[in-house]
């Protein structure tokens, strides 16, 4: 606009000299050898003019004449290099494309052209790729490093040939180079953190991105973002070793990112454990309104060591009233309502969620008839019915499953790469099988009841059985008692048969008595009843003569009533000697007197 006002204004100038030129002609003569012109004062301006012009031109042509042959080699340089610049961009256009015929005709084109430009090193080393030739694109990625324009271009080309090759070490050395070079670089400082996290060095991987954040290559949120997610990776590694730190780093991660589940998770475990429960509630239902997530519920619920069920069912209440509408409150609320043996109110939970149940409300609710009613085969069913549900959940990264959050990915190695989200493809998480784990055990808990039920009712059977034998073996023992009474009182009533007694007397004259040998009997039972006795006379030496017992004495084959042994055999002795004899015996009355029935030892 401004400029147009001044062409405006020089235009009226213009006009105005004319115009007054034109009002005042004037005269002018000029006379030179003898030649005398007369003009007027515009004719003489005009003609100045043409003659200056003229005067120019001339001058322009002498001068080109003169730099004609610069000229010509400025062009012909000119001209090659806008070819090159076009085989440059051909051959990048190839490159997009994966024309790998295009694409070594332009570098061809290209290195013919411009051999020392750096994007033709760059055509080079992409070339050199798609054709598979590592050893090419290394050496064109090193000849762009030794440019200082195209310095950082060649870091990232090796850093990344190292990445493929698998020479981690490499890369992280190239990567830490780039970095010191230009801190803002994000793929270098990306790079750097990974190694870093990867070998376990929170720390370091937090100060390059302090000082990224110092050069300004990162922003204010997504520099409190990947502190918090440093400081939570942190926190997780040293809560087992270092509860004290983890703490106060996992408290610092919350009060910089409060909706990360992994910071909020850690640090309400470790402030519960600390005591601190009022603030470690604080923390867990903040992040839990935010992101509802069963790691959050199981730390509420866990928040006291050593509370009983209903007490977990309480402060479920309390969590689950943060994001009522959400399911991951229904099923945290279901599940401690079952470990609370609460099962009207957990099926009451989980009914809204049965139109369309996932595989975690489907193994739920099969815990429940494990549970509830022992049903073993309403549990199988709903199993049955959690491998066709909706899937759930997961912690993924680039595609990865897993069963825990990590900082940073293990495919592509990008910081803050895991997200709660359905993985697609999947017929299983890891969550899903923890969810099994608990169905099995309820399963299992019903089968042992049953079993200790059936155990119980052998035992039971078992117990009677032995009574009902002991009795029986006590009523034998009682017949047979009587069985035995009855035959000892039937032995009593038959009379004793006699028992003959032969004695062996000496050749003796019967005048002479010889005195009594005192001999000790071998165990002889009296014989108090016995009959008459007959004794016979012998010339030879007396030899003791060994009796039997009498047959059919009342004891049962030969053995006394007492001890149920055989008696010991009869030994008779010599007659003493004022024994009348057998004769004596005969002339007596029935009954003896002592003095003609003692024996000695008998």
């Amino acid at each position: 606009m401004i400029r147009l006002i001044l062409l405006l204004i020089l235009l009226a100038a213009a006009a105005f000299g004319v115009s007054w030129l034109a009002d005042r002609p004037g005269e002018i003569a000029v006379v030179w050898e003898g030649w005398r012109v007369e003009t007027t004062v515009p004719v003489a301006l005009a003609v100045i003019a043409v003659v200056s012009g003229v005067l120019l031109l001339l001058w322009r042509l002498l001068s080109l004449l003169i730099r004609s042959p610069r000229l010509i080699a400025a062009f012909s340089r000119r001209r090659k290099r806008e070819k090159g610049w076009q085989a440059v961009s051909r051959g990048l256009l190839a490159v997009g494309i994966g024309d790998n015929a295009a694409v070594r005709q332009a570098r061809h084109d290209a290195a013919r052209l411009l051999p020392h430009e750096p994007l033709t090193h760059l055509l080079t080393a992409q070339a050199a790729q798609l054709d598979g030739k590592p050893e090419v694109a290394i050496a064109a990625f090193r000849a762009m490093v030794d440019d200082p324009s195209t310095r950082l271009l060649g870091l990232r080309g090796l850093h990344m040939e190292a990445r493929k090759a698998g020479d981690k070490g490499a890369a992280y050395a190239i990567a830490e180079e780039a970095a010191s070079a230009a801190p803002t670089l994000g793929w270098a400082a990306d790079a750097v953190i990974e190694a870093r996290c990867a070998a376990g060095d929170y720390a370091g991987a937090r100060a390059v991105l302090e000082r990224q954040m110092a050069q300004k290559g990162i922003d204010k949120a997504q520099y409190r973002r990947r502190r918090a997610v440093l400081l939570a990776a942190e926190a997780i590694a040293l809560e087992q070793t270092d509860p004290l730190v983890a703490r106060e780093k996992a408290v610092e991660a919350v009060r910089l990112a409060p909706t990360l589940v992994p910071a909020a998770a850690c640090a309400g475990r470790l402030l519960g454990a600390a005591g601190e429960l009022r603030k470690a509630a604080k923390i867990v239902e903040t992040a839990f309104a935010a992101n509802p997530h069963p790691e959050l519920a199981d730390v509420e619920a866990y928040l006291r060591p050593g509370d009983a069920a209903l007490d977990r069912l309480k402060r479920i209440r309390t969590l689950a009233n943060k994001a009522p509408s959400q399911r991951e409150s229904a099923i945290a609320l279901a599940r401690a309502a079952i470990d609370a043996q609460e099962f009207r109110q957990a099926r009451l939970v989980l009914e809204p969620l049965l139109a369309d149940p996932s595989q975690r409300v489907c193994l739920l609710m099969a815990e429940l008839e494990a549970a509830e009613h022992a049903d073993i085969g309403k549990a199988r069913e709903w199993t049955a019915r959690a491998v066709r549900a909706n899937r759930d959940p997961a912690w993924i990264a680039d595609g990865v499953v897993s069963d825990r959050w990590a900082p940073v990915s293990p495919v592509s190695g990008r910081l803050d790469a895991f997200v709660w989200e359905v993985p697609p493809g999947v017929s299983a998480t890891p969550i899903l099988e923890h969810e099994a784990e608990r169905v099995k055990a309820a399963i299992a808990a019903v089968r042992a009841s049953e079993e200790a039920k059936i155990a119980e009712q052998k035992k039971i059977a078992e117990q009677k059985a032995a009574e009902k034998k002991a009795a029986e073996v006590k009523a034998a023992e009682v017949k047979a008692a009587e069985a035995a009474a009855a035959e000892a009182k039937a032995a009593e009533a038959v009379p004793v048969a006699p028992v003959e007694v032969i004695v062996e007397v000496p050749a003796t004259p019967p005048e002479t008595p010889a005195p009594p040998k005192a001999l000790e009997p071998k165990a002889a039972s009296p014989v108090k009843d016995a009959p008459k006795e007959t004794t016979r006379a012998a010339p030879a030496e007396p030899v003791p003569v060994i009796l039997a017992p009498p047959p059919g004495n009342g004891t049962g084959r030969g053995r006394t009533a007492e001890t149920g042994k055989k008696p010991d055999a009869i030994v008779a002795l010599p007659p003493l000697p004022d024994d009348p004899g057998p004769e004596a015996d005969a002339t007596e009355d029935s009954e003896p007197t002592p003095k003609s029935r003692r024996l000695m030892g008998l």
